[in-house]
């Protein structure tokens, strides 16, 4: 069994999944994902899922080891914003061509194109990724790797990831895995304090972890890292000396999670900041593991008197907006940890949610649906997009919240939508973020445009008989024998 295949076997057999262990072992081997359908778009291969959680690691450079198309374009693809260094929205990659496979070239090119990148950009560390092509013709980029950071003097990182391996979750999973072997553990801090927290699976898109940052800042809590948002390699690599992991993402690193739990002692929880409830549970429960951790027990009672200030501010902003918002219905159609955290924060002003989609669910997810929502149906597993957009054309909602992919199904059935996912370029999270996303609510829904784009045509047969019945009929009579009588003479003239 091959390097990689003994890694996806053990991010599958992952003992703090509940699902997991409720499995026999041949179940297990199978592993968590159904395989993607050849030529489908699947929502991301697990390379792209290894970059999408590697690449916010700002002030490294990341090595894209195939043809060139693999790379794409990282210039905000997924606006995981940066305070410093803009070195991680730069594209590298060894742009491998057809002469350098059959020629046996890609090891000599990968060599060179990590000397490159030394020499122009003098990175703290290099993540060179591999991919489908050079996985299979047997590029051994451990080796390379290896030998570049003896030579070079800095780490350059081997992530095995090639986009065959499964989805976007096992990319997610095996980032995670080459951040344990590779990278935490391997510095240590300049500092130390005993309010240090990691948080995991937080990207920092649209910069909105910088909504939180500030609640944690005044009770003195010291964001050690974020991996990876924002994250510079040093801390991320000196990680292991913080007191506590909070995971935005069960989906995500929960393999990291429980590993440096079992080797650093840090316990983790799971938690959400959308919404102004899951903001509040977020902040208590970082407060109490600390406290355990051996902060001081005031921390606690510092934590519920800003959470009684926050929420009665935010309250207070939000009131404008509860009455317009009262009784709309949301389509909600996204994936992962947003499926039932964004769901309990527009549940909390009002809003009906008529359906919302599993995808990229994990067990834990769709428990917590349940929960919110009760028993009731209006949960997908996944919806065709001519279903969506009978369920829009028929008016079932007021407003539909996905990605980019579905936002024209949306504009065609003339309902309006809001970006919820990683593409977009406003902050949601923490209580200011719920301002943020309720303001955007309000201002989509009762936009006038849908007015005007909903009327009929002016030369619709049906706006015309419409009109015509609300005119006196013999006003309508008239105005036809004059036209006919303009018509024909018109008719003749030519």
């Amino acid at each position: 069994m091959s390097e990689l295949s003994k890694k996806v076997q053990e991010v599958f057999n992952e003992p703090a999944c509940d699902k997991n262990l409720k499995k026999s072992d041949k179940e297990r081997k199978k592993g968590c994902s159904k395989p993607l359908t050849p030529g489908a778009a699947a929502g991301g291969c697990a390379f792209d899922g290894a970059k999408i959680v590697l690449q916010p690691i700002v002030d490294a450079a990341h090595l894209i080891h195939g043809p060139l198309a693999c790379e794409g374009n990282s210039w905000d693809n997924r606006h995981a914003a940066s305070s410093g260094p803009q070195l991680y929205r730069t594209s590298f990659t060894t742009d491998l061509s057809e002469i350098d496979i059959v020629m046996g070239n890609g090891e000599k090119k990968l060599w060179k194109a990590i000397q490159e990148v030394v020499k122009a950009h003098n990175p703290p560390a290099i993540f060179v990724y591999t991919t489908c092509v050079t996985s299979l013709i047997g590029d051994d980029i451990e080796s390379v790797c290896s030998h570049a950071t003896e030579k070079l003097g800095l780490p350059v990182i081997p992530v095995n990831a090639p986009g065959f391996a499964g989805s976007k979750n096992l990319g997610n999973k095996l980032a995670g895995e080459t951040l344990y072997a590779h990278v935490i553990g391997t510095m240590e801090p300049e500092v130390s304090t005993p309010t240090d927290i990691n948080i995991l699976g937080e990207y920092n898109l649209a910069g909105e972890f910088w909504q939180v940052k500030p609640l944690l800042d005044k009770l003195g809590i010291r964001v050690h890292c974020c991996i990876t948002g924002d994250a510079r390699y040093a801390d991320v690599a000196s990680a292991h000396r913080s007191k506590v992991n909070m995971m935005v993402c069960s989906a995500a690193l929960i393999n990291l999670a429980r590993k440096m739990e079992e080797r650093w002692g840090l316990p983790y929880f799971e938690g959400s900041f959308y919404g102004v409830s899951d903001t509040s549970d977020a902040l208590r429960n970082i407060a109490g593991l600390l406290v355990r951790q051996g902060a001081p027990h005031d921390l606690i009672n510092r934590t519920e008197a800003l959470i009684a200030q926050e929420e009665a501010r935010v309250w207070e902003r939000l009131k404008p907006y509860r009455e317009r918002l009262k009784g709309k219905r949301v389509l909600l159609y996204t994936g992962g940890v947003k499926s039932w955290s964004v769901v309990s924060a527009l549940m909390e002003v009002g809003i009906e949610i008529v359906d919302t989609s599993l995808r990229k669910a994990t067990p834990e997810d769709k428990q917590r649906i349940k929960e919110l929502l009760g028993d009731d149906p209006h949960v997908l597993e996944n919806m065709a997009p001519r279903d969506m957009y009978a369920f829009l054309k028929e008016g079932k909602a007021d407003i539909m919240l996905s990605g980019g992919r579905t936002q024209f199904i949306a504009l065609k059935a003339r309902t309006p939508w809001l970006d919820i996912n990683q593409e977009r370029h406003d902050p949601f999270a923490g209580y200011d973020g719920m301002v943020e996303l309720v303001k955007k609510l309000d201002a989509t829904i009762n936009n006038p445009v849908w007015a005007k784009v909903r009327a009929p045509a002016p030369w619709d047969e049906s706006a015309l008989a419409a009109r015509d019945s609300a005119i006196d009929p013999r006003h309508v009579a008239r105005f036809r024998k004059a036209f006919a009588e303009t018509e024909a003479q018109d008719f003749e003239e030519c």
